[in-house]
């Protein structure tokens, strides 16, 4: 797999790729998702390649506090081959750096499979409450 930053012809392949693997919610348009990441340190959204086809993505940002990873994504028929790994390490090669001391993320508590993933690749689960706020209502969003 080659992994490389996001490149705005992407775009609809990713999007299929996040709806393969079932990341996107009403809630978030996954085009706006992209927009506004592409504003800001756009060279942590990266894909991962085989074949010419994109098979793997994640996004991620560093705030000078800590590292967020979202949408990291591998095609359902690309899994257990070591592509998330591959691209979480990329992504952790890129944030030390910039000198960041963690890298924290979100994974929904029904899925087991995720957690497990990160666990194996050297996560731990952190004794706090995630919250959240919405100050912009995307959806509801289709598969187009």
């Amino acid at each position: 797999m080659n992994i490389r930053p996001f490149q705005i012809e992407d775009e609809a392949a990713v999007v299929e790729l996040w709806w393969r693997c079932e990341l996107i919610r009403p809630q978030n348009d996954p085009h706006k998702d992209i927009q506004r990441k592409l504003k800001v340190q756009r060279e942590l959204f990266l894909v991962g390649e085989n074949e010419g086809r994109i098979v793997a993505s994640v996004m991620a940002s560093y705030d000078g506090h800590r590292c967020w990873v979202n949408y990291l994504a591998v095609d359902p028929n690309s899994r257990r081959r070591g592509l998330g790994r591959a691209l979480m390490a990329e992504v952790e090669r890129l944030v030390r750096e910039r000198g960041c001391p963690k890298i924290n993320l979100q994974a929904r508590t029904t899925n087991a499979a995720v957690i497990e993933f990160y666990k194996r690749i050297g996560f731990t689960v952190d004794d706090v409450v995630s919250l959240g706020k919405r100050l912009e209502f995307d959806g509801p969003m289709e598969r187009q």
